[in-house]
């Protein structure tokens, strides 16, 4: 009876190891970009084994669709893009992620919903919701200020994914490099993986769009610029880590791309690769540089979109010299404004993230629309929390947020009197503020 019981035991205890070595998932799996026919996921494990995604219509679950299977590279720490291509328009899809022939299971759903049908079409456009935010910084211990935990309130992304916003536009500093981490691509691979893997925010991953650009903590040091000797392995480290629709521009590297949010285009600038030296007195004063500058018009003047929206990490309006805004290149930034005003491109508006801190800013020009630019900053990092006291004179009154923030932008109306609405919610979901602009507001 005793050598039964022992080799029962062993089996137990066999069993028990066996499973805990188990390849599992790292991080994710993570929506990326979602189109009509084609959508990205991404998804991490924890060493080189073979995945593949399954996926299939909701409303017809019997019909499946899988993937090819990929195994990922230690040299990019087994992060992998798959892309979703059996998709139709204006769809749900419940999907599973199938590590070395085992489907994972997930606390949450995994689903996603493809963009709809809808242009020239009877009906009114649909509504469509983005969320927005910025400076995502998660604490590990050894690596800390002296002061000790920088970031706090991860519950924020609960919050933001209790919203169920369509799509997830990350504005700059959406990882915060430190000083073991920039020197090397290894450290940066390392500090995406610690801040992808945070519990909190894997709800939200798993069921909405996501997209991003950057600023100066995912690029490389604190304002860091084109001089920066590691920005080719922080472009590639980006790359892996989030499935945008493309990157760069033509045979210029770089993050810069766009996505379609029904009637509303979002053009996501890259402010540090081709970035001037803050300091510097002579030479070329830049944050795009001219191919982007170049790009923007070209793609602005060409879109449809009622609306249009600029994403970059850098504050474009204020003019207060706080940070790294566009004030500390003011003739870049009026040549811009007057590119849109001379192009009499409308429906013109910037999102940006970078101070910690919300807020509305409204440039009025003469003889046509005002410019508007919403800022969300903090969701997790450190909250500038005397941003009420800081000038900007083109601050909209009352908008203001010095704590732990998203925004939210609803697109919503019907034909040609569409609307988007601004909101502003704390780390709890709770509304801040909210503000509505007309599409003939921006005419």
């Amino acid at each position: 009876m005793k050598h039964i019981i022992c080799l029962l035991t062993l089996v137990v205890v066999t069993a028990s190891t066996m499973n805990a070595q188990q390849p599992a998932v790292a991080a994710g799996p993570m929506i990326g970009h979602v189109d009509m026919r084609e959508a990205l996921l991404w998804v991490q494990t924890t060493q080189a084994v073979p995945v593949r995604i399954s996926y299939a219509d909701s409303a017809q679950p019997a019909i499946r669709h899988s993937t090819p299977v990929q195994t990922g590279s230690a040299s990019s720490l087994y992060a992998m893009t798959f892309r979703l291509d059996k998709v139709e328009p204006g769809r749900t899809y419940a999907y599973e992620v199938i590590v070395d022939g085992k489907t994972q299971k997930f606390a949450y759903p995994t689903t996603f919903r493809t963009q709809p049908v809808w242009k020239w079409r009877k009906q009114d456009p649909p509504s469509a919701t983005l969320a927005i935010g910025s400076c995502f910084y998660i604490n590990e211990d050894g690596y800390e200020r002296s002061g000790g935990g920088y970031g706090s309130d991860y519950e924020i992304m609960s919050a933001l994914h209790a919203k169920r916003p369509d799509a997830m536009l990350w504005l700059g500093d959406n990882v915060y490099l430190r000083e073991p981490d920039w020197n090397s691509r290894a450290g940066i691979y390392k500090r995406y993986s610690h801040t992808r893997a945070v519990a909190e925010l894997q709800p939200l991953l798993a069921s909405t769009a996501h997209y991003a650009i950057w600023d100066d903590h995912d690029f490389g040091p604190n304002d860091s610029d084109r001089s920066w000797w590691g920005k080719a392995d922080a472009l590639q480290v980006f790359k892996d880590f989030w499935p945008n629709p493309s990157y760069g521009i033509a045979d210029k590297s770089g993050i810069t791309t766009s996505f379609s949010l029904i009637d509303v285009d979002v053009f996501m600038l890259d402010d540090r690769y081709y970035r001037s030296a803050n300091n510097r007195k002579d030479g070329e004063r830049t944050i795009l540089g001219e191919h982007q500058i170049q790009w923007l018009m070209d793609a602005l003047s060409s879109s449809t979109a009622t609306f249009k929206i600029v994403a970059v990490g850098s504050q474009f309006l204020t003019d207060n010299l706080r940070k790294e805004c566009f004030a500390r290149m003011p003739q870049e930034r009026q040549r811009i404004i007057d590119l849109i005003t001379q192009n009499e491109i409308k429906g013109v508006m910037f999102v940006t993230g970078d101070i910690h801190a919300a807020e509305l800013s409204k440039l009025d020009r003469p003889g046509t629309y005002p410019l508007y630019e919403f800022t969300s900053s903090s969701l997790t990092a450190g909250a500038n929390k005397d941003i009420e006291q800081q000038s900007n004179t083109f601050r909209v009154p009352g908008t203001a947020v010095g704590k732990h923030n998203f925004g939210l932008i609803t697109v919503s109306g019907p034909a040609k009197q569409r609307v988007l609405t601004l909101a502003v919610h704390d780390k709890d979901g709770n509304q801040v503020w909210r503000r509505e602009i007309r599409e003939d507001e921006l005419r």
